[in-house]
């Protein structure tokens, strides 16, 4: 795509499904480096990543070339396989159906990024759910909650 020129950030988050808990600290890290790698795979550079154990963030420089819904395809299907496969879990691993997409400038990379690394601090003071509605109001995203990420069933 000659004469092309972006800046497309976008913070995403996607839960486990049925906000599950099943994200382990003995392979997160290792989960993180495997997203990493199916981002730079799509053409994307990988700001930062981190979550708990129900849920991630993701922050990605995006390539134009490929739609947010077809990268989060791609990171969801890929990993989800990659977790099933080396039996990472008990039973089947997968995401919860959807994701927030959420678009920064420049100037706000350095605060996002920190933020998403320290999920854990900030969960010890708000739940997911709390922190995803907040994410909607502020973007003034209408959303109809029977369609928000399912609670913990």
């Amino acid at each position: 795509m000659a004469n092309t020129y972006t800046q497309l950030y976008i913070h995403f988050v996607f839960a486990v499904q049925n906000r599950a808990s099943l994200i382990c600290e003995s392979w997160e890290a290792g989960l993180y480096k495997y997203i990493t790698g199916i981002a730079e795979q799509q053409e994307h550079k990988l700001m930062a990543i981190n979550g708990m154990p129900d849920h991630l963030h993701v922050l990605v420089s995006m390539n134009p070339k490929q739609s947010p819904s077809d990268l989060m395809f791609h990171m969801k299907r890929s990993s989800s396989l990659w977790i099933n496969e080396n039996k990472l879990v008990q039973g089947k691993f997968s995401w919860q159906e959807g994701f927030g997409a959420f678009s920064y400038g420049k100037s706000q990379i350095p605060v996002i990024a920190g933020y998403i690394e320290k999920q854990k601090q900030h969960h010890a003071r708000k739940t997911f759910i709390r922190e995803y509605t907040d994410f909607l109001k502020a973007f003034g995203i209408d959303y109809d909650e029977r369609y928000t990420f399912k609670a913990v069933e």
